[in-house]
């Protein structure tokens, strides 16, 4: 009998490629977890690892146990999702949001929870939806918020089940004095942007292109909030999402961009655990959240 917990600490050194890694995800330490998969090789009656310099790789036969791990840890997570389907709500999320959502969605979603499934425990990071992703897939999260844009759509991953919780505008933010109505008049100005390599800041460097013009970028943050106090500071000029203002776009004008100018936001869970009551409860919350905060419009 293979052990589950070994195959899973398989799964996660074939994600993570090191020993190390996988002990600081999981809180181990490293000897421990290469005994534990020195437990495995022995289950398994072959062997799975070998020495790569001063590190291990998993042999062709580690990685062929790797891949049928991965579907072993889905198939007990179904099972164990068919076997309660009407059990109250008394488990942990972990969830992986971003910087919006978690300051818009989250505190309104927890509110709905308090009521529908009081039992229900959720911590939550703010993560990229990069990382966020990655690491649900990694099991290191039970569910991510994350975003997409306009012609740069994110790759379906097979094990990931993906519902759209709706769109969200994306405008030009200028200061509140400024005389720019439009995209191009912002070609000579100051940009702040999200860090490089993020979806978020290709299709903001895109937009100005397609206006015909490379944009300045002087600063770039994660955290929206610093991308704010430059604008209304008078310092740069950037392009945000409208869940930024959560009511509050006072010292900044908001602008129109031409063409679809939107983010579209999805909550993701690993497609074995669909239907277990906690998601299910945490994605309906969710979605309640965004349509209430829809309902409540942007402020001009």
């Amino acid at each position: 009998m293979w052990d589950l917990r070994r195959l899973h600490l398989l799964h996660e050194l074939h994600r993570r490629g090191t020993v190390t890694a996988v002990a600081q995800r999981l809180n181990y330490s490293p000897s421990s977890v290469s005994a534990q998969l020195a437990k495995l090789e022995d289950e398994v009656g072959v062997r799975l690892l070998e020495p790569d310099g001063r590190r291990v790789r998993l042999t062709p036969q580690g990685e062929r146990v790797a891949r049928y791990a991965a579907q072993v840890l889905d198939l007990e997570e179904s099972v164990r999702s068919e076997l309660r389907p009407d059990e109250a709500v008394t488990e942990t999320v972990r969830l992986a949001t971003l910087e919006t959502t978690g300051r818009v969605l989250l505190p309104a979603a927890l509110t709905r929870l308090r009521t529908a499934a009081p039992y229900l425990r959720v911590e939550a990071s703010v993560l990229p939806p990069e990382v966020g992703l990655t690491e649900l897939e990694a099991r290191g999260f039970d569910l991510a918020i994350a975003e997409q844009y306009p012609g740069h759509t994110r790759a379906h991953r097979e094990r990931l089940d993906r519902q759209v919780l709706g769109t969200d505008p994306v405008r030009l933010v200028v200061p509140a004095v400024s005389g720019i109505t439009d995209l191009p008049g912002a070609a000579s100005m100051p940009w702040v942007m999200e860090p490089e390599g993020t979806a978020a800041r290709n299709w903001a460097v895109q937009q100005c292109r397609a206006a015909g013009f490379e944009p300045d970028i002087r600063f770039d943050s994660a955290d929206l909030e610093i991308h704010v106090h430059l604008v209304r500071a008078g310092h740069a000029v950037g392009l945000l999402p409208d869940l930024v203002w959560t009511g509050n776009a006072v010292g900044v004008r908001l602008i129109e961009l031409p063409g679809p100018s939107h983010r579209e936001v999805f909550t993701s869970v690993r497609a074995a655990a669909v239907s277990r009551p906690a998601i299910r409860a945490v994605r309906a919350a969710l979605a309640e959240a965004f349509d209430a905060v829809g309902r409540a419009g942007v402020p001009r």
